[in-house]
């Protein structure tokens, strides 16, 4: 669901800008007459042509910006040979030009400081008008257009960054406008670093704003206009601004810098004698912009808690009485401050930005200072404190910031005894007041409470002298130095022992409580609009080291979780109803499904901490309850929760009196319904109300003595969270009561949504791990070094030739695939041929196996922008060796499946690079054939290879089956396929290829082939009993197959000459006389012999096949045999991303092993759901088998879903592994010819990509050549106005909805199925929730029980239904008052490429054309007309019309006059069959939702009646006789209903 900003509402359902008005007379539309002049001026310059109205195309090349510049500011200096008058004009014209260019600064000043200037409140920007400013491209088309860096003034780069900081809010490219004048970005980036250093005040709001746009510009670095200037902040330079102490210490830590420390110094020197205007480093603006920064902060920091007085006490270090939440806050004071750690925050956790301002930072002290403000410890300042702790936390992060190398644990505890060691020895030799200190071992000094009461004994000053001129460790000029609280907070700050990573980790609950539930601060509503920041982590490029990544995407990831629980939370809450009943207790008037009131809740075991916890190694307990109120499923859900279910515990005390309206919109969940503790826990096992075990999947209870449950009782044994446990009981003493003892409550939650746990334990195993990721990856997934490194033109040991199997359909398709190189054939005797049949064995050169080009950005910090692999060589010769396969053998079943697919060169080059060893990234946009794609990387990789196993990976069961199913169409034998996790039971195929039904399979393929042992036995005449096991099988085939083999070939090759000899003497011919053909002629040695080998190998795999289910015969359990197959048997095994992640310790601890990873829609997977599957082995001898990653997806399209917006937008959770890659510049293939939809279809959405064609067969397929039956156009965008005096509608919170393209679309749809479209063939879509089930109502009352219409094949939203397609698509746009989350354009690619044959989009057209994101998109749509055009002489599907053809066009009037069509043919049709008047007449009625006709008129849902539909359907009454009645009834319904227009 899309966030709404405040003030939305206010917008009129009239889009700005609808006439195509200019940005600023929008913008006064908006505001008011006030900006009218500006308006007015706007419009001129419209007229003029200097402007271009809003929507148009904006794009120009350089050129003719350089000449409208000069003619602009400049006279023409064409024509000086003509006339005086001709110059004269001329000249006036010139000033006339110049005069307006330099009013325009005026028109863009006025508007910063009248309208978008804040100076008061809790807001940094007037949203509602930044928004309007923003859709209305006022950045693209006014500001940087006409952005000079010497004359632009103050407001012109105010504006500029209000409106940068807006496209971010709205998560939309915010530097694409940028690129087409980038040489002025440096520029105009000093002139924003400038104003600090010229002294301009700025007040809060402004400041706030600019932080901001420096914010996004760290967050940029992969654009690589953003990445030089701002890199060029936090160079080694900024070290001239630490104290001489700090410094000295810096470069005695890193002494690989010394060195070049000296070199800049002497490069400075030598500059200042050469130049007389040098300038110092210190005040050169690069280096001392975040100094300044620096100090600004802490003036403002001050300032926050605004009381003088208290902060003159705090200065002198008399705080001790001071109340801080008594003080008023400067509401605004406290955003910018917020911000400015979140820019530390960013500095310190990317590595290239880390490296030289951690110790500047720590230089300034600003944690501590931050830590002993009066806003830290203010109520108001709670998500401030938050900011500061994680602050504090990047601050002493566990890496070396030069190498990049993560600090082990043992470093970090020996570099924290060696500095305590260091300030002990110091304490001995120079200060005697400590020297008991100096004596003490480290561990009774280490801690915060034991190092501040040693060091109290210390005066004021001699405590300074300590920190400032002993230890260095704080400048003496600094204005805190004299505070006694600030002198000793930076002691012990920086020699207390911290937490380490891991064990702070391992303490945490991974069941969120009911404290982080509702802190908005961690968890916020999902109406986060972008506004404020966060104390969360962001996931970008760069990560400082792998437990960062794994950290950061383990919070998020809870958090997230956190609040779809907490969402589940409210519901129960809501349904349940809780009161406090006569006796005080808690009881429920209502119910719930999800939920059950708890009967008793004791603990039963807590067991012993293991060595070095202090947390307990197990807490279990019991939670009974009744489900005598639940019947038929409902009461199965219950009965069927079994181990490892989560569960939740609810402690509810309900407030005794009913809240009013106004008290239920100020309180928290919590406070309004009583909700005082939430604790998750796991089920262990169920048990019924006769103590009896239920769902046991151990083995304890046999499948025979197995019984349904008894009684209604149940009690559920589960295991509570043990850091918990730990940490209530731990402060039971600051409670009256035992949380254990007041639940009132057990939830569950659906199975699909309620796998959060397995993930977090996942994540948290791979942190207490020494886990390694190949060495080949590391960096890549880090974002550091060579982003084409693992290219497979990098890496070691390539496949120099490879066996291309059916890949080539044949050989011009060979040459085809590799353009560029010459390709010489040979046939199978190694000859030169020009068209030998295909297979082919491919050998490479040189140059095509190496990468000439460097890719990227090789230093060690960020990519730049994504580029393809280089082009490969020219004529360059590849060798293509045709052979013969040997034959398979004489049945059917033997031969091999074939590919049909003539893939495309890029294709070929996807293939290539997925088979060798390394990383390939292939994008697919829509209908590039990812599938086919990835599907021949299987098959040629599984034949090249034969012993390496490949793990496949999708995001949904349903990619998963289909990429599964093309599998099973290749030559990969089926008992090498396994497929894990629940959607198995949805493949389409007679197989079953799950764990239990590959045993299975296995176990009747072992009898199958044991019976033809016997067979074969008998033919041969022997009498033992070789077909009893695997094993006697396997002794018969040595004694009695092979022996017999290997002397036929003896013979044979003695009489060669002799073409009966194979026939005569093949040992086995009497097993082969079942088959369908004669094997052997007679007539040729050389074929008979081809024959005789193939039923060799008919044989050799028969008994190999036996050979493998030896296993299955040996293991007796269905489990034991299971994970056999799963880890050796399998050679393609195929699981979810969630289930690799659920199931990752059943993995390591069976052994599970892959040296191949295909992840299919990895542009889909959350980071972390891509990073686990690449762990789910463990390593061999320190390393992991994996060679090949392939990751298939498309950036272009959706990202993984993120339910909570402020997780969306602020940490950027959404960014998929694939995503970071490409914005990395990693190289990849981007398949680019399409063969899904018309070619005009993908027009509207192939400008996304690189280089988007069509292949031949959708432009020679005869069904993409004809039109659509009944219609002008296969494609229209149509406008549809307000209906019933109304557009777009918000029913409850987010649901928008918008009956009139409901009712519009639904008739479109009758329409079609009137023609003959086939259901099936027809998709309905919307971009909102709500309108899938408005449309949904209108079909099922409309369309669902009539023979004629039935419902479409899909009704659904956009974003779950990327992946599908169909023939006919009709979409829904739904807004009409602001365009809503499709400026996402990944959005709009998807909604435009579901269609194959037909695209109808219903929508307010002047709202979206004005969308400068969707111009690409919506100028071709409006390039026809925006009313729906039919062909109404066409009255069935197919026509024989050619798509060119639009015929007799008609254009249809809106909802009605589309109802007015459908009825009139549904008139027609009805004429047309032999059915009774008064079937016709309910079908009719049927038509507009009616049950009768006395509700056709009253009818909201449903499309107004029309005059003539009311004669229709009075006709139909009057005929059936006992229904008389009825045309009265309607007739006076309808003229209730309309007096107006009665006559």
């Amino acid at each position: 669901m899309e966030a709404v900003s405040e003030g939305e509402e206010l917008i009129t359902a009239e889009p700005v800008g609808a006439s195509g008005d200019s940005p600023v007379a929008m913008e006064a539309a908006i505001l008011g007459s006030d900006n009218q002049v500006e308006a007015d001026y706007a419009e001129k310059k419209i007229e003029s042509g200097e402007a271009e109205p809003a929507g148009a195309k904006r794009a120009r090349d350089e050129d003719e910006r350089t000449q409208e510049t000069e003619e602009t500011l400049m006279p023409m200096q064409e024509g000086r040979a003509e006339s005086e008058l001709e110059k004269e004009e001329e000249a006036e014209n010139a000033r006339a030009k110049r005069a307006r260019v330099a009013e325009y600064p005026v028109t863009v000043d006025a508007t910063e400081r009248n309208e978008l200037l804040v100076t008061s409140g809790n807001k940094t920007v007037p949203l509602q008008k930044v928004m309007v400013l923003e859709i209305s491209q006022y950045l693209e088309n006014y500001l940087w257009l006409h952005f000079d860096s010497g004359s632009s003034s103050f407001e012109h780069l105010m504006s500029i960054i209000l409106m940068v900081n807006e496209k971010f809010r709205e998560n939309v490219p915010a530097w694409k406008c940028f690129h087409d004048r980038k040489e002025n970005f440096e520029p105009f980036l000093r002139r924003i670093l400038g104003l600090k250093d010229q002294g301009r005040n700025l007040n809060v709001a402004e400041k706030t704003n600019y932080l901001l746009f420096i914010i996004h510009c760290f967050q940029s670095l992969e654009d690589e206009m953003v990445r030089g200037p701002a890199l060029k902040l936090v160079t080694l330079q900024l070290w001239h601004y630490l104290s001489p102490g700090r410094l000295q210490m810096e470069l005695s830590v890193h002494e690989q810098l010394i060195e070049h420390w000296k070199k800049l110094n002497k490069k400075e020197a030598r500059a200042a004698k050469k130049s007389d205007g040098y300038v110092t480093v210190k005040e050169r603006l690069e280096v001392k912009f975040i100094p300044l920064l620096l100090q600004e902060f802490l003036e403002t920091l001050d300032s926050v808690v605004s009381a003088h007085h208290a902060t003159e006490n705090l200065m002198n270090g008399d705080a001790g009485d001071l109340d801080t939440d008594e003080l008023p806050v400067a509401a605004n004071a406290i955003l910018y401050c917020e911000r400015f750690v979140e820019l530390l925050i960013d500095l310190l956790s990317q590595l290239p930005t880390r490296r030289f301002t951690r110790a500047l930072i720590e230089d300034f002290a600003i944690v501590s200072k931050c830590r002993l403000s009066a806003l830290y410890s203010h109520p108001k300042g709670r998500l401030f404190a938050q900011l500061v702790d994680l602050l504090r936390f990047y601050e002493g992060f566990e890496i070396d910031d030069q190498t990049g190398s993560h600090l082990k644990d043992d470093d970090v505890l020996l570099a924290h005894c060696s500095k305590l060691q260091a300030f002990q020895s110091l304490c001995f030799k120079k200060i005697p007041k400590l020297r008991d200190l100096s004596l003490t071992n480290i561990g009774a000094i280490e801690k915060r409470i034991d190092l501040s009461k040693r060091l109290s004994i210390l005066l004021p000053e001699e405590l300074r002298d300590l920190v400032c001129n002993k230890l260095n460790i704080l400048s003496s000029t600094d204005r805190w130095s004299h505070r006694v609280d600030f002198l000793m907070e930076i002691m012990v700050s920086n020699f207390e022992k911290r937490l380490s990573q891991r064990e702070a980790i391992n303490a945490l609950p991974l069941y969120p409580n009911e404290q982080v539930m509702w802190d908005e601060s961690l968890v916020p509503s999902i109406n986060y609009t972008g506004e404020g920041c966060l104390a969360l982590p962001k996931l970008n490029l760069q990560f400082l080291t792998l437990h960062d990544y794994l950290l950061r995407n383990f919070n998020l990831f809870r958090l997230e979780s956190t609040y779809e629980i907490r969402e589940d939370i409210h519901d129960i809450l809501q349904r349940m109803g809780a009161y406090v009943n006569g006796e005080g207790g808690t009881s429920f008037r209502g119910w719930a499904r999800m939920a059950v009131p708890i009967k008793e809740f004791r603990i039963t075991e807590v067991k012993r901490p293991n060595i070095g916890e202090v947390k307990p190694s197990a807490c279990i307990a019991e939670a009974t309850f009744s489900v005598q109120k639940y019947r038929g499923s409902m009461r199965s859900e219950w009965d069927e929760l079994k181990e490892h279910d989560v569960l939740f515990l609810l402690s509810i005390q309900p407030p005794l009196e009913q809240l009013n309206s106004e008290e239920v919109t100020e309180l928290s969940v919590p406070e309004r319904f009583g909700l005082q503790y939430v604790r998750g826990c796991e089920v262990i096992e169920m048990r019924d109300e006769g103590g009896h075990l239920m769902n046991d999947f151990t083995g304890r209870v046999k499948r025979e003595e197995w019984k349904p449950p008894q009684g209604e009782i149940r009690t559920a044994v589960v295991a509570l969270d043990t850091a918990q446990y730990h940490m209530d009981v731990s402060s039971l003493g600051d409670k009256d009561e035992d949380i254990y003892s007041t639940f009132h409550v057990l939830m569950r939650r659906k199975p699909k949504e309620n796998n959060f746990k397995a993930i977090l334990e996942s994540i948290r195993d791979l942190m207490n791990e020494d886990y390694i990721v190949p060495g080949w990856l590391r960096d890549i997934i880090l974002g550091y070094g060579d982003p084409g490194a693992a290219q497979w033109k990098n890496m070691p040991n390539q496949l120099k030739v490879l066996d291309f199997k059916d890949t080539f359909l044949d050989a011009q398709h060979l040459r085809d695939s590799f353009e560029g190189y010459d390709v010489i054939l040979k046939n199978a005797n190694g000859r030169d041929d020009e068209s030998p049949l295909p297979p082919y064995r491919v050998t490479f050169p040189k140059s095509f196996m190496s990468n000439p080009k460097t890719m990227g950005f090789k230093q060690k910090g960020l990519a730049s922008e994504a580029k393809v692999e280089s082009d490969m060589g020219v004529q360059d010769k590849i060798i293509a060796e045709s052979y013969v396969p040997p034959d398979p053998g004489p049945y059917p079943q033997d031969k091999p499946k074939q590919n049909t697919v003539r893939f495309t060169p890029v294709q070929i080059k996807a293939i290539v690079s997925g088979v060798q060893p390394g990383l390939t990234m292939v994008v697919g946009p829509p209908g590039t054939g990812k599938t086919d794609t990835a599907v021949q990387i299987l098959n040629v990789l599984y034949h090249n290879c034969p012993s390496q196993r490949t793990l496949l990976i999708t995001h949904s069961n349903q990619a998963l089956n289909d990429l599964f199913e093309k599998i099973m169409q290749r030559d990969v034998p089926a008992r090498y396929l396994l497929r894990l996790g629940q959607g198995e039971q949805e493949l389409e195929t007679d197989l079953e290829f799950s764990r239990q039904g590959r045993v299975n399979a296995m176990l009747a393929r072992r009898l199958e082939l044991l019976a033809e042992v016997e067979r074969l036995a008998k033919t041969l005449q022997i009498p033992d009993d070789v077909g009893y096991t695997c094993e006697t099988a396997a002794h018969f085939w040595l004694l009695h197959v092979y022996s017999r083999w290997e002397q036929f070939v003896a013979l044979c090759e003695t009489a060669m000459e002799t073409p009966t000899i194979v026939r005569d003497k093949f040992p086995f011919k009497e097993y082969f006389t079942n088959t369908p053909e004669s094997v052997f002629t007679g007539d040729s040695y050389e074929r008979d012999m081809r024959a005789a080998k193939g039923c060799f190998r008919h044989l050799a795999t028969m008994f190999q096949e036996l050979e493998e289910c030896r296993a299955f015969e040996l293991l007796k359990s269905t489990a034991d045999r299971a994970n056999y197959l799963m880890t050796k048997q399998a050679k393609i095994v195929a699981m979810t991303c969630t289930h690799a992640a659920l199931k990752r310790k059943d993995f390591l601890r069976l052994g599970f092993k892959f040296d191949n990873l295909l992840m299919e829609e990895s542009a889909q997977i959350l980071e972390i759901e891509t990073f686990i599957p690449m762990l789910l082995q463990r390593q061999e001898d320190g390393l992991l088998r994996l060679k090949r990653c392939i990751l298939i997806g498309d950036h272009h399209q959706l990202p993984p879903v993120v339910k909570n917006m402020a997780f969306q937008k602020y940490s950027h959770m959404d960014q998929s592994l694939f995503t970071r890659f490409v914005r990395l510049g990693v190289p990849y293939v981007e398949l680019n010819a399409q063969g899904r939809a018309r070619p005009s279809i993908a027009k509207l959405y192939n400008w996304r990509y690189r280089d988007l064609g069509d292949l031949s067969f959708v432009k020679e397929d005869e069904r993409f050549h004809l039109a659509n039956a009944g219609f002008a156009h296969e494609y229209q965008l149509i406008d549809v106005p307000d209906y019933e005096g109304r557009g777009e509608s918000e029913p409850s919170k987010w649901f928008y909805q918008n009956l009139g393209e409901a009712e519009y679309i639904v008739s479109v749809y009758q329409y079609m199925r009137l023609l003959g479209y086939p259901a099936s063939k027809i998709s309905i879509l919307s971009t909102y929730n709500g309108q899938k089930h408005l449309i949904r109502d209108v079909v099922e009352k409309r369309c669902a029980g009539h023979p004629w219409f039935g419902r479409p094949s899909k009704i659904a939203t956009v974003d779950k239904f990327q992946g599908q397609q169909n023939d006919y698509i009709l979409l829904s746009l739904v807004r009409t008052r602001i365009v809503g989350h499709l400026r996402d354009v990944r959005r709009l690619v998807v909604a435009m490429s579901r269609a194959r044959l037909g695209l109808y989009v219903f929508c307010r057209r002047s709202l979206f054309e004005q969308c400068y994101e969707l111009q690409p998109t919506f100028q071709q749509l409006l390039q026809r007309p925006d009313k729906l055009a039919l062909v109404l002489d066409e009255d069935s599907h197919p026509t024989p019309r050619k798509v060119e053809d639009i015929g007799r066009a008609q254009l249809v009037n809106g909802p009605e006059g589309m109802a007015y069509i459908v009825a009139e043919m549904f008139n027609k049709r009805m004429q047309m069959q032999p059915m009774s008047m008064a079937s016709k007449g309910r079908f009719l009625m049927r038509i507009y939702g009616c049950q009768d006709s006395a509700t056709v008129v009253r009818s909201k849902k449903s499309i107004k009646v029309t005059i003539y539909v009311l004669q229709v359907l009075c006709a139909f009454c009057m005929v059936h006789q006992t229904n008389a009645r009825w045309p009265g009834i309607l007739f006076v319904k309808f003229q209730e209903a309309t007096p107006q227009t009665w006559t």
